[in-house]
């Protein structure tokens, strides 16, 4: 009995095991295809964008800078500091956005994390104006690097799925962004937290988005520099055609489907990368109404990092953080809220752009315009707050809709470049702006002159489209009037014929 009731257990145990073996490998085989999906890339990046961009304390930067903690003057953080961070950016995000392609922006994105970390250990730890400049130059790597975000993604899933991922990845930025400065605002008002400990807050979550960042699957292939194992799919090939019988100067895609043999460092690879960035090039900026919509991305986007840049010290000269409760987080999460609202109802609002498109680009700079004066001549901290939240939302409705007809009439590689272009642009024109206006070895004008200037700035932009669209919508009137005339003359000449044969 006692032999016979082993072997019952052993079998039994055998049962079991086979059992639990067999859930095993389907757990495992659920984990290799969930891995293997478009899903695991795309949420992976979606929380680390999420951590990356949940940062409480930014919305308080200048008042740590120019309190008790750091002690640096108002005029050393504007005329001086701020500035470095512009001249570091502008160097650097032309062989970022290169060395992001060349590297599969994986190695991107982990740097990105790791400079992120080390910001936020000066911000606690360092003292003095060199280790604030230092600061300036590493959070430049920052922002330079964050071209690899949003590249990323397009590199490891399908096409068919890239404007959901988009949609996914904009989100988490969105919600990341908004639930730190929320967290900040709190933070400062309910519980009453110094400003060092929200950074030591922050350091500790952009430390997590470090971590998840090596979680993130390596792509085989950039867009550009393509590799030593690189074939073209089924997908790509027939993209290309497409693109290149819709506008691509060269006409042929046989060098874009060649299997590249050499090195991912060879001759061969590299001169392949720089015909595809030239065809792209091309392809992007031999259409005018391309260049029109590029062109106002560029300027409005100088002059928004201007003011993004800028904006805490003059909340700050209008009411100074050591004397009042400050507000700039619920401020910041307000405005990306309602910056995102407008840009998610203009993309269910049926307009047909490529007529109206110029015009309302004009016409809400000239709101973006009148909010920067407001925010430029008042003496009320809570209008210059409103005046903010308008020019953000303008911003975000007119840049949503012209990265949405950019979008549509290129290629993803050509969309890629053509988003570092005109980012580039905008920087070498806040560069220019920087060096003439803010640097105290040039005019060196104080915050309040500034944003008048940034004020007239916006002015200018809106008068330049404002008379752009309204030539481009009588343009349309006259051409859609003789289609019509044309269309009555050839009817009635069809009834007068009729009618002599009858």
């Amino acid at each position: 009995m006692i032999r016979n009731s082993s072997t019952v257990e052993s079998g039994g145990s055998e049962c079991n095991t086979f059992g639990g073996s067999s859930v095993a490998a389907g757990l495992m085989g659920c984990c290799k295809e969930f891995r293997s999906s478009w899903v695991f890339p795309t949420a992976v990046l979606s929380l680390y964008g999420f951590f990356a961009n949940c940062r409480p304390a930014e919305p308080f930067l200048t008042p740590y800078l120019v309190g008790p903690y750091k002690n640096i003057s108002e005029e050393q953080v504007n005329n001086y500091l701020f500035p470095i961070w512009t001249y570091s950016y502008l160097a650097l995000l032309l062989p970022v956005f290169l060395l992001t392609d060349f590297l599969r922006y994986k190695v991107i994105i982990v740097i990105q994390g790791l400079f992120l970390v080390n910001n936020y250990i000066l911000l606690c730890f360092a003292q003095g104006l060199t280790a604030m400049t230092f600061l300036q130059v590493n959070f430049a790597v920052v922002t330079s690097t964050e071209v690899a975000y949003f590249s990323y993604i397009y590199s490891v899933i399908p096409t068919r799925v890239y404007q959901r991922a988009t949609g996914y990845l904009r989100s988490a930025t969105l919600a990341g962004y908004t639930f730190g400065s929320s967290l900040g605002q709190v933070l400062v008002s309910a519980a009453g937290v110094n400003y060092f400990y929200i950074n030591a807050v922050t350091l500790g979550i952009v430390s997590v988005a470090f971590a998840v960042s090596f979680c993130l699957p390596m792509p085989q292939r950039g867009m550009f520099f393509r590799g030593e194992t690189d074939v073209t799919t089924p997908q790509e090939s027939h993209s290309s055609a497409q693109a290149s019988t819709e506008g691509t100067v060269d006409g042929t895609v046989e060098e874009e489907e060649k299997v590249t043999h050499g090195g991912w460092c060879s001759c061969k690879n590299i001169s392949y990368a720089a015909h595809l960035l030239w065809r792209s090039f091309l392809q992007s900026y031999t259409s005018k109404k391309l260049v029109y919509w590029s062109l106002w991305w560029a300027l409005a986007t100088m002059g928004y990092f201007q003011i993004f840049n800028y904006i805490q010290l003059l909340w700050n000269h209008i009411e100074p953080s050591g004397s009042s409760l400050v507000y700039n987080g619920g401020v910041e999460a307000i405005t990306t809220l309602v910056g995102a609202a407008a840009a998610f109802t203009i993309g269910h609002i049926k307009v047909t752009w490529e007529v109206w498109g110029e015009l309302a680009l004009g016409m809400f700079s000239a709101v973006g315009s009148v909010a920067v004066f407001l925010m430029s001549f008042t003496s009320s901290i809570w209008a210059s707050y409103a005046g903010y939240v308008i020019f953000k939302a303008s911003y975000m409705l007119l840049i949503t809709i012209t990265m949405f007809q950019i979008a549509e009439n290129l290629s993803m590689e050509c969309y890629a470049l053509t988003f570092g272009i005109n980012n580039f642009t905008a920087v070498l024109l806040q560069t220019i702006m920087t060096a003439i206006v803010v640097d105290e070895r040039a005019l060196g004008m104080d915050i309040v002159s500034q944003f008048i200037i940034y004020g007239s700035y916006y002015a200018a932009i809106s008068l330049l489209f404002l008379i752009r669209g309204t030539y481009t919508a009588c343009e349309h009137y006259c051409r859609r009037k003789m289609d019509l005339d044309q269309q009555s003359r050839e009817h009635a000449k069809n009834e007068v014929l009729s009618s002599y044969k009858f």
